[in-house]
């Protein structure tokens, strides 16, 4: 590289990749540790692996000209998705789910690697349609290019991973210019699909009591009939909106289409996803109506991020990852390990470093000299942003378990590559920001 090329390359964003990548393999060996100082796991190391390997990948990405990405978006997408249904039908189940895809000893989660493709095929499909994006016709078709990879997760069940999609979706489709009624559409179905799934378990563990209106809600015969009944009322109200073009009855379709489609999709959901999913979310509510079940985890991550007050107890001093309380500690709740050891100073540099690649991300995507740049950038903050978002929340008690990762720093290759390529792929839209090529 010449001098121009230093200037050009975002040693920021780096940085502070390489700082949670060092945070993820110091605090998973220390996870490893039990109550005897010894040290029981390898994880660390194959952590450091990942990492290494993870930063080779980034440097193959940051070289390769973005455009590539755009003239091979459909490729990418199709070859992500056909791992997906190979992973439904013939992966190895871990966790009750179908989600790895094992050769030889060595296993991938082509979930994790969907939503770059997907990201990159909605932003090369959002650039390629551009003067159009405000139309129904390609705000549906944008819909579909994320709806495929969901089902196929959804149907491995991988509820957490699905959920990741919809931010990608949103915030990929509001920078490009999407109609806001669309895009509130998609999250107001969302949101209600979510109760709708919920409300059986809710109702048995929280509410304890009889209420007739949600015994009907309960009932998926009858909501079933209430599904056709709204579709009936959208469809009568879509005709008279085609014919009299008054307001009220193109609102009256919109609110019956999100609640009838709602209906159906809890319906749905309830066919595949697991009742200790659901669980997840009922806990999230109120952790003591199973203190020893589904509740254990956020009672235990609660616990030791509030033991580690302002200064952490010191680097491998936790008690509650070293007796084994925590549940899935390198992975889903690492954060509450940094948390106890490290302590509020400790977190404040872990918030320091999304911060840096969140802001340098909004950075690189309003600098992007196209608008397949702009798109990606957008749709990679989202994914971090929302994995950020849930997983601290989760730990904290403050968002509902989800089985998300905590990009950069839990353990696992997949989740680690994938945050590292996607990575890779911001600072080469910021390295081509002026048209330079290497």
């Amino acid at each position: 590289m010449n001098r121009k090329s230093y200037l050009n390359f975002d040693f920021i964003i780096l940085s502070a990749v390489i700082c949670l990548v060092t945070i993820s393999v110091s605090f998973i060996y220390s996870s490893g540790i039990n109550a005897d100082g010894v040290n029981t796991s390898n994880e660390y190391l194959k952590q450091l692996i990942w990492g290494c390997t993870g930063l080779i990948l980034m440097m193959a990405v940051i070289f390769i000209d973005y455009k590539f990405l755009y003239d091979f978006s459909v490729y990418i997408y199709i070859f992500c998705n056909i791992l997906l249904l190979i992973t439904v039908l013939f992966g190895n189940k871990v966790n009750g789910a179908r989600s790895w895809l094992g050769f030889m000893g060595f296993g991938i989660q082509p979930s994790e690697f969907a939503k770059i493709g997907t990201i990159i095929f909605l932003s090369a499909f959002c650039a390629k349609n551009k003067k159009e994006i405000r139309s129904l016709s390609v705000f549906i078709k944008a819909l579909g290019i994320i709806a495929l990879p969901m089902m196929l997760i959804l149907a491995q069940p991988d509820m957490g991973t699905t959920l990741v999609f919809i931010p990608i979706f949103l915030a990929t489709l509001l920078i490009a210019g999407a109609k806001a009624r669309y895009l509130f559409f998609i999250a107001a179905g969302g949101f209600l699909t979510m109760v709708l799934t919920v409300i059986p378990v809710w109702t048995g563990y929280i509410m304890k009591q009889e209420s007739y209106l949600l015994n009907i809600l309960m009932n998926t015969a009858v909501l079933f009939n209430i599904f056709i009944a709204g579709i009936i009322i959208a469809a009568l109200a879509g005709t008279g909106w085609l014919i009299y073009k008054k307001n009220y009855y193109y609102w009256l379709c919109y609110g019956s289409v999100i609640f009838s489609g709602s209906i159906f999709c809890s319906i749905a959901v309830r066919k595949v996803i697991k009742v200790y999913q659901i669980m997840r979310l009922v806990v999230f509510l109120d952790p003591s109506v199973d203190p020893k079940g589904a509740g254990w985890n956020i009672i235990q991550s609660i616990t030791a991020i509030g033991s580690g007050g302002f200064w952490g107890k010191g680097f491998l001093q936790g008690t509650q990852s070293h007796y084994q309380y925590l549940p899935q500690q390198s992975n889903d709740f690492i954060f509450s390990i940094i948390a106890e050891e490290s302590g509020f100073l400790g977190c404040m540099v872990v918030f320091l470093c999304f911060f840096i690649i969140l802001m340098r991300g909004l950075m690189i995507a309003c600098a992007s000299k196209d608008s397949f740049g702009t798109y990606m950038a957008s749709g990679i903050i989202a994914m971090v942003f929302f994995h950020f978002m849930i997983n601290i929340g989760m730990a904290m008690g403050i968002m509902p378990i989800t089985g998300i990762p905590l990009l950069f720093l839990s353990y696992g290759g997949s989740s680690l590559w994938t945050s590292m390529i996607a990575v890779g792929i911001l600072i080469n839209i910021y390295y081509r920001r002026y048209g330079f090529k290497i």
